[in-house]
């Protein structure tokens, strides 16, 4: 059975943004001003009034359009017109202030819309590392319910009707990996749009940064699934070519958020020229319409009563064109008519029959993250080959310089030294992963936006993914470090070393992972991981001893993430080992414990505790880290549908 098409019809659309000077550079905590801002929109809206009126900003102003089903409608415009908001409009991204979107004569219901159609950002938003046809199983396998023969049998057929079939087994790439072409990208971003067949199609300026014959196989690709497909689809696009403009069935032209036209190119070329506009010869029509966008504002009203005057005083034109436009002009204004005339349509309690809930459970998707993730830091050089060569060179380097250290006071307090350094070297040296946890933090945004999977899913899966690569790194590190400088010779030391080792990476994974959720960039990253391991260090308790600490600092000795591992290493050193530091006549002046007990540190029972306090900072960084993604991806369009923040 043919599937049903889906007619897009937007009625009465307005946006209004409020601008601002930002007052916080997290804009999601800014809850008062968002409130404030739609406080603000309601009562002009209402016929209030506003202190700052340059402050406001009507980006859309009553728009209507209509997108049937196997047709392309093209939103056309100036810079700053508004296509890009229209189009976040439509997919549900952002909500206007007032009016009404319609799916075959239906009210939209967005979950559902999500699961019917695509969006398709300007920006290819895709993972470098990953190949072409994995970027399309991985997203067929979080966004479809089938079996995985069924899903392999709808990648392959989906890669041949993009014509990717050359570059399947190809990585994405970017700008510093080589990988696909710009052009080919693009189908791969719009083929994770496709993957489940959605009957509406959404594009941001699909042709954007690419050469001519590369965006007119875009176009011409996107007609062919728009007529073989039954598809609805809606693009904007700046300044077509000739070829591309004759594949559009309709355009909106929009400049300042108004429309200037709806309809097809030979309706748009009438329009100039009832204006009184020569048209050149060999001229593209969009290109003239928008360089005379202020004849058209100012006309635009007047057009229709004016029109057959235009035509009767005109002698330029044969017989044919005028018969020709006056039809054109009788369509036109009987259209116009109708849709004066005719009511909105009226809600339908019926809703459309599509499934919501996710398509898989919550375990298949940590299971289906995780490979993922994986295949991702296997081939980050970067992240895997050259962190896992550093942390053995670094175990066999700090090796030899505290080779084989005494049993004595001068030994005990190079081990100090040696456990203080291992400290802040390992967790002040992970902001190396932060560009990777950002490119991932922009990607789950737009998969959780679509409904792919949960965010839950996504932090699990992140948490567990990590686990085995930071235990090899801590192999490595560990083995030579330990047996070289002579630590405590007890196996079960050496386990319990390896153990603090592992924890304290993964502590610094988890506040990099916390700290990619909160800020925008890498510089601020950076900045806030440095100060947060800066702040930890000195109140650790080896700079300025805990007695020292003033009574007003003292809370930060104890929410320090060096503490715990430090004493856990000293604990590990020299509690229970029997060895004595210091000899007089045969006998012992000074024991491991004894140092333990005047630096304040406790003993065995301190062993587990402090394992567990540190089990507890990992848990609480993830938790962070999925309240603030939580928050991200729920809001995700909802502040910045008020107000811009400007720098």
């Amino acid at each position: 059975m043919k599937k049903q098409g889906c007619e897009i019809e937007a009625i009465g659309i307005n946006y209004t943004i409020y601008t601002h000077k930002r007052e916080t550079p997290f804009s999601f905590f800014s809850r008062k001003q968002h409130h404030k801002c739609i406080k603000g929109v309601q009562e002009l809206e209402k016929g209030g009034t506003n202190n700052n009126p340059k402050s406001i900003r009507h980006v859309l102003k009553d728009v209507n359009c209509r997108a049937k089903t196997g047709e392309i409608l093209a939103i056309v415009g100036p810079s700053g017109a508004g296509k890009s908001t229209f189009l976040e409009v439509l997919a549900g991204k952002i909500e206007p202030q007032s009016g009404s979107i319609f799916v075959n004569q239906k009210p939209v219901d967005k979950a559902r819309f999500k699961k019917i159609s695509g969006y398709v950002t300007q920006k290819d938003t895709l993972f470098p590392l990953l190949t072409v046809e994995e970027t399309l199983s991985f997203s067929a396998k979080l966004r479809l319910k089938l079996a995985p023969k069924e899903l392999s049998s709808r990648v392959k057929c989906l890669i041949q009707e993009l014509g990717l079939e050359h570059v399947a087994g190809a990585r994405i790439g970017d700008d510093r990996i080589r990988g696909i072409s710009g052009g080919e990208r693009r189908r791969v971003s719009i083929g994770v749009e496709l993957i489940h067949d959605p009957g509406v199609l959404i594009l941001d300026e699909p042709t954007s940064g690419l050469d001519s014959t590369s965006a007119l196989q875009i176009i011409d690709m996107l007609k062919t699934m728009a007529v073989t497909r039954d598809r609805t689809i809606i693009l904007s696009i700046h300044q077509p070519c000739f070829r591309i403009m004759k594949l559009f069935n309709s355009i909106l032209l929009l400049a300042n958020g108004t429309i200037l036209h709806h309809g097809t190119i030979e309706q748009l070329s009438l329009r100039l020229i009832l204006l009184g506009l020569d048209l050149p010869f060999h001229v593209n029509i969009l290109e003239f319409a928008i360089e005379s966008i202020d004849i058209i504002q100012k006309q635009n009203h007047a057009l229709l009563p004016q029109s057959a005057l235009m035509i009767k005083n005109s002698g330029k034109f044969t017989l044919q064109q005028l018969f020709q436009e006056s039809k054109l002009i009788n369509e036109d204004s009987l259209s116009m008519s109708m849709s004066m005339s005719m009511p909105m349509p009226m809600p339908m309690p019926m809703p459309m029959p599509i499934h919501v809930g996710f398509a898989n459970s919550s375990l298949q998707e940590i299971v289906i993250l995780t490979i993922r993730f994986w295949k991702i830091i296997y081939r980050t050089k970067e992240l895997f080959g050259f962190k896992t060569l550093q942390m053995l060179l670094s175990g066999l380097v700090l090796g030899s310089i505290f080779y084989n250290l005494e049993d004595d006071l001068v030994g005990a307090q190079a081990r100090v030294g040696l456990f203080a350094f291992i400290l802040t070297y390992l967790l002040s040296s992970t902001t190396e992963a932060l560009p990777i946890f950002l490119q991932e933090r922009e990607m789950l945004m737009k998969e959780t936006s679509c409904g792919s999977y949960r965010v839950s899913s996504y932090v699990i899966a992140n948490s567990l993914v990590y686990l085995p690569f930071l235990l090899i790194l801590a192999l490595l590190f560990s083995t030579p470090l330990y047996w070289m400088v002579g630590l405590n010779k007890q196996f079960m030391a050496f386990m319990h070393f390896l153990l603090l080792i592992w924890l304290i990476l993964y502590t610094a994974n988890s506040i990099v992972v916390c700290c990619s959720a909160l800020v925008p960039n890498f510089i601020i990253g950076n900045s806030l991981v440095c100060a947060m391991m800066g702040s930890c260090a000195l109140f650790s308790g080896y700079f300025v001893s805990k007695n020292e600490i003033p009574n007003y600092w003292i809370v930060m000795h104890y929410v320090s993430l060096f503490k715990y591992p430090f004493e856990g290493f000293l604990i590990n050193e020299f509690s229970g080992s029997g060895k004595c530091l210091q000899y007089m006549f045969g006998m012992c002046l000074a024991s491991g414990e004894q140092l333990l007990k005047e630096e304040g540190y406790g003993g065995e029972e301190s062993r587990r505790k402090n394992l567990l306090i540190m089990v507890c900072f990992i848990m609480l960084y993830r938790f962070i880290s999925y309240v603030i993604l939580r928050i991200r991806c729920t809001s995700q369009g909802g502040f910045k549908k008020i107000f811009i923040s400007i720098k």
